[in-house]
C-alpha cells in the first residue's frame, strides 16, 4: 500500500491531478501494483479524505494548540516512541497543526495494527499534507523523506 501512496505523491502534483478511480487503477496495475495493495491504497486516501472533511469540520479554524497530545495506550503500541516522538518535532516546526496531527495519527491507526515504521509515518505525513494541497518547505521535505537507514547521527549543537 505505501509503495502506490509513494507512486501517487511523486508523479501528481495534487490530488485533483490524479484521473478517476477507475482509470487510476488502470494506470497503477499497468505500472505493476498488485490489484490488492492498489485497493487498499484507494481505499486508506477515501479515508483519509473523510477523517480531513470530519476533523475539519468540527475543528473549522484550525485552533493551535499549546497542550500536550496525550496518547492512549494503543497509540503507543503502534506509533511507538519514536513516531510520536516525530510528530511532536513536526508539530514544534508548524509543519503539522493539532489538526493535521490527528488526521495523521489516525490514518496511521487505521495503516496498520502493528508498530509503524518511522519511514511509513512520514509518507503518512506526506499523504496527510498533499491531500490538503499543502507542501513541506525543502528542508521539511528532505527530512520526510530520509530513509531511517541512511539518516546520520544529528549532531547538537
Amino acid at each position: 500500500m505505501f509503495d502506490v501512496l509513494v507512486y501517487l505523491y511523486e508523479t501528481y502534483y495534487r490530488p485533483d491531478a490524479c484521473p478517476d478511480s477507475q482509470a487510476l487503477v488502470k494506470k497503477l496495475s499497468a505500472v505493476g501494483f498488485e490489484e490488492e495493495e492498489i485497493s487498499k491504497a484507494l481505499d486508506w486516501l477515501t479515508d483519509l479524505a473523510v477523517a480531513t472533511n470530519e476533523l475539519s469540520d468540527q475543528h473549522p479554524y484550525q485552533p493551535i494548540s499549546f497542550g500536550t497530545r496525550i496518547y492512549i495506550a494503543m497509540e503507543l503500541d503502534t506509533l511507538g516512541t519514536a513516531a510520536v516522538g516525530f510528530i511532536q518535532f513536526l508539530e514544534s516546526a508548524k509543519v503539522l497543526n493539532a489538526v493535521q496531527r490527528e488526521i495523521v495519527i489516525e490514518r496511521a491507526l487505521a495503516a496498520s495494527s502493528e508498530q509503524i515504521s518511522l519511514d511509513k509515518l512520514k509518507v503518512i505525513v506526506l499523504m496527510v499534507l498533499w491531500s490538503q494541497g499543502k507542501e513541506p518547505d525543502g528542508l521539511m521535505f528532505d527530512e520526510l523523506f530520509l530513509d531511517e537507514d541512511d539518516a546520520e547521527p544529528r549532531m547538537l549543537h
